[in-house]
């Protein structure tokens, strides 16, 4: 028996590659990770003895939570990008060395 393939298969499937900037993680401040846990504590269930175990579960979120996260993901990888720039300018402008004649 040989391989069969199912109609429109190929055309269906493709996997979209996340690029994770890594660079932008050295921007991120306890109040951006604060204001993350902040807007989804509320679907965080502790197991009933979470004081012995330290597990507990994040419920699933809702359409509206998730586009609401998407926002805030966006706006914070725009608010990394600016601490980015502003620190790069304020490296370069200490460490730049001088142009040789």
């Amino acid at each position: 028996m040989g391989k069969r393939r199912l109609r429109g298969e190929a055309e269906t499937v493709k996997l979209g590659t996340m690029k994770l900037r890594l660079d932008l993680l050295e921007h991120l401040t306890d109040e951006d990770i604060l204001e993350e846990v902040l807007a989804n504590n509320h679907r965080y269930k502790p197991e009933p003895h979470f004081s012995k175990t330290g597990v507990g579960t994040l419920s699933s979120a809702s359409t509206e939570e998730r586009a609401q996260e998407e926002a805030r993901s966006t706006a914070l990888i725009e608010r990394l990008k600016k601490r980015a720039r502003a620190g790069g300018l304020k490296s370069n402008s200490k460490s730049s060395p001088s142009p040789k004649p």
